[in-house]
């Protein structure tokens, strides 16, 4: 049978890294409960960073899972400090009382905050998002990145950023690279540390990445989304009002079929729908100049018709930006003359005038 003293002990073997106490001691667990070989608890963090959030979440989950016993640990993560085991969780009610914070406090100075997102993975959502991120840039502009996709962070590698972002009076300074002010939990864990997490970590993570990251004065905040219709979409979309969402996919059916799911979870939150990226829509033979569609052909302008949304560009299949995301340097960047590139800065003025075109449409606030 698995004892709560079991459980404490196991977990009294987790510290804090920057404090250098563990995990008990400190008063971070709280709502512990032990059904049968299931054991649940909450980490009630305070100040930590979201380096040693990280770190303790996934070290406590796996202290208690090696517990004689247990065959099953939730982990779920609080923000209510100073609660021991076995004392009574705060009353929803009364937790929530003054309502959820919103962008206006989280990012004042943010003009605009687009998602991209797709159904699925391996569509190259990643690369747009980059590549629209410094596009925008070109532009003119002043833009952050961050890095929403938690199991998978590639940002920070197809930037070619290895930083550690900085700290100011408790706040996150985001790293910059080429001229991008960027965040990504890939910056703060190991390359090779799986993060098993669950919503409220996601919804938590998301939250630090506004609040907690001195972002200042942005045209535009861009979020890499996790593929599919999970946590993170449900809670940056309930957090921040998004400007709008663009849907990357690529023309085969099967990428259709996930990203319709997408569209409709954006559109059950009241997310614009800015409009449909195709990706890898076509190859071109270098040596004979003909155009291949290896992944078919069609589907990202069915889907804007079946939609109404634009279909903001077509991008073309190609080794180079492959291998452009892989070195650190965005197509954008390292072939700015480039077929390729001028596509991406075709994406970025469809981005703007679509969203110029959205906040035409906005209806006007009611007064009395």
């Amino acid at each position: 049978m698995v004892t709560e003293q079991a459980v404490l002990d196991a977990l009294r073997g987790v510290k804090d890294p920057e404090q250098q106490q563990d995990i008990v001691a400190l008063g971070l667990i709280r709502d512990l409960t032990i059904a049968d070989s299931e054991v649940t608890f909450t980490l009630a963090f305070t100040t930590q960073s979201p380096a040693s959030k990280a770190t303790m979440h996934s070290m406590a989950s796996r202290a208690v899972g090696r517990v004689p016993g247990v065959s099953k640990v939730q982990v779920k993560m609080g923000g209510m400090p100073g609660a021991r085991p076995g004392q009574p969780a705060q009353p929803a009610a009364h937790a929530h009382a003054q309502g959820p914070q919103r962008s206006a406090e989280f990012i004042p100075e943010v003009k605009h905050t687009i998602a991209v997102s797709s159904g699925k993975g391996g569509v190259g959502k990643s690369t747009v998002s980059v590549n629209l991120a410094v596009a925008l840039r070109q532009s003119g502009a002043a833009v952050g990145i961050v890095d929403s996709d938690v199991y998978g962070p590639d940002i920070p590698l197809m930037l070619g950023s290895r930083g550690r972002p900085g700290m100011f009076e408790n706040r996150i300074i985001p790293v910059e690279v080429h001229g991008l002010k960027m965040m990504s939990i890939g910056l703060l864990v190991n390359d090779r540390e799986p993060l098993v997490w669950r919503g409220p970590m996601i919804h938590s993570f998301i939250q630090q990445m506004l609040k907690d990251v001195m972002w200042g004065a942005l045209d535009y905040l861009v979020f890499d989304m996790p593929p599919g219709t999970g946590d993170a979409q449900l809670s940056l979309s309930q957090i921040i009002p998004l400007s709008g969402v663009v849907m990357v996919t690529t023309p085969q059916e099967v990428a259709l079929l996930d990203v319709r799911k997408a569209i409709g979870m954006f559109q059950k939150l009241n997310v614009p729908i800015l409009g449909i990226v195709e990706n890898m829509s076509y190859f071109i033979a270098p040596d004979t100049g003909k155009r291949y569609p290896i992944f078919g052909e069609g589907g990202g302008r069915r889907l804007s018709e079946e939609y109404g949304v634009p279909l903001l560009v077509q991008v073309p299949l190609d080794p180079e930006t492959r291998l452009a995301g892989d070195e650190g340097t965005p197509i954008t960047l390292r072939r700015p003359d480039s077929p390729q590139a001028g596509t991406f800065r075709e994406l970025a003025a469809a981005v703007r005038r679509r969203l110029g075109e959205l906040a035409v449409l906005r209806p006007l606030p009611k007064i009395g």
